[in-house]
């Protein structure tokens, strides 16, 4: 009689193990498929906004050139010597 008991024991509480094991399981199957599928949406959205930033360098970079001025040749230089430089020489007190 106590083997009987013993063995009907041994049973559910493998059961109930397994059962522990499958909710375990599940919990962290839940949480792995959760986070793949958020980063997946980032990678997403990311490369949307990539794409977006390619868009607005393009037109910036046609904006500029269209807007840029003339370039004309520059004068030769001129020399002027100023009465300021030898203040600037001259240390304080």
């Amino acid at each position: 009689m106590n083997d009987m008991i013993n063995a009907g024991m041994l049973s559910v509480s493998s059961l109930l193990v397994s059962l522990v094991v499958l909710l375990v399981g599940l919990v962290l199957w839940f949480f792995v498929n959760r986070a793949s599928s958020r980063t997946s949406e980032q990678i997403e959205l990311l490369e949307a906004l990539l794409e977006q930033q390619k868009r607005q360098n393009a037109l910036l970079r046609r904006l500029c050139e269209a807007n840029e001025p003339e370039v004309e040749k520059p004068a030769a230089p001129t020399v002027v010597q100023d009465d300021d430089d030898f203040v600037r020489l001259v240390a304080e007190r």
